[in-house]
């Protein structure tokens, strides 16, 4: 029997769409959203009806009726405590990603919000798969000096765990007894220490090294002291740490590309800043080699940034000793998201049941019919 799966990837002003039918990708899309359009939504959960006016569209430009469809796939959303693999959607789920209280407002939420209301008509499963804040942490990795601050899984898990899963494949070694360190090379950095089959520790971007967009971690007094200077608001910092922060913050443009092209023409400051951020990448997979205790198998860059060799070399000089370095570029994350369903819908995983500690009840969002839209 063959799967046809509906995927849904939504950012902050596009919307990725794509079909799969078992290991095959039939179509895919990634529809742009202007700023104007975006700016007439107050909250996340307003986007709803405009989201799913451009699936619609989509399935009919490609004519695919909904009705053909096995599963819809969504990115999983910031809600924290999460395992890693998969989520059917509930009204549980659905409650937490719809809710500030709960989850932190991001456009990835809404992945599973409209896969849920997608479904509901078509009585075929959702899922979301490997969301941000999944993961399996060791109960000493979440302490900090800050008894009211736990440190949380955070990290591209989607990514870093579908190129864990092809590495393992590709050996012919099983995922579960690999000890892995995958770092993640976007316009935000994050690592990963992998074991057993599990994210036992990991680094968000906020958390550590610097990056193409990202500030990273940073002394924290010289931080306070810019927070209480009067000279920024808190939404210029939160700029600064994140989106104008990085590489970015000192060469204005994250573009390593551009970046390179300007160090091969002898701007020696581009040279120290993009040399700096792949020795702090280097540190940070350093840091996360102690969780192994010394038994790293592989390390993995992959991410988008992961395209720049010059990067990629810079951090293998510094990680070669501790194991052997894989390059995986790229973010996949299409793909990531219908090979994780597939493996829920063939029974090779168990797709979780996510459940608040007491009943709520979600937001009426209209009577969304997909099988009416095959009519039309």
């Amino acid at each position: 029997m063959a799967y046809k799966m509906l995927i849904i990837n939504p950012g902050a002003t596009s919307t990725k769409l794509a079909v799969y039918e078992d290991e095959t990708k039939i179509c895919q899309e990634n529809i742009e959203h202007s700023l104007e359009e975006m700016a007439q939504f107050d909250t996340i959960p307003e986007q709803i009806p405009f989201r799913m006016e451009v699936i619609k569209k989509f399935l009919k430009d490609q004519k695919i009726k909904a009705s053909e469809f096995s599963a819809v796939v969504g990115r999983g959303g910031l809600v924290p405590g999460l395992h890693t693999g998969g989520y059917r959607l509930n009204d549980d789920l659905f409650y937490a990603l719809e809710n500030d209280h709960i989850s932190s407002p991001h456009a990835s939420n809404l992945g599973g919000m409209l896969a849920k209301l997608f479904t509901d008509a078509l009585e075929i499963p959702a899922f979301i798969y490997d969301a941000v804040t999944s993961g399996e942490l060791l109960p000493v990795a979440k302490v900090t000096g800050f008894p009211k601050i736990t440190r949380q899984s955070f990290c591209h898990v989607l990514n870093s765990r579908a190129m864990a899963l092809k590495y393992a494949q590709e050996i012919q070694v099983p995922y579960e007894k690999l000890n892995l360190i995958v770092a993640h090379l976007g316009s935000g950095v994050s690592m990963s220490a992998q074991s057993g089959g599990q994210i036992i520790d990991s680094m968000g971007d906020d958390d550590g090294q610097f990056s193409p967009e990202r500030a990273g971690s940073v002394p924290s007094l010289e931080l306070i002291k810019l927070c209480y200077s009067g000279d920024y608001t808190r939404a210029d910092m939160k700029k600064m740490v994140r989106g104008k922060g990085g590489m970015y913050a000192h060469l204005g443009t994250s573009d390593c590309r551009v970046i390179e092209k300007r160090i091969q023409e002898g701007d020696e400051y581009a040279d120290l800043v993009f040399h700096a951020q792949a020795y702090q990448i280097a540190k940070g997979i350093g840091l996360m080699s102690i969780v192994h205790k010394g038994k790293t198998d592989a390390i993995i860059l992959t991410g988008g940034v992961a395209k720049s060799k010059m990067l990629t070399d810079i951090v293998k000089e510094y990680v070669g000793h501790i194991a052997p370095v894989v390059v995986m570029p790229g973010e996949n994350e299409m793909e990531a998201l219908a090979m994780g369903g597939l493996r829920i819908l063939k029974g090779e995983e168990e797709a979780h049941t996510y459940q608040l500690p007491t009943v709520q009840k979600r937001e009426d969002y209209g009577g969304w019919n997909p099988k009416e839209w095959d009519k039309e």
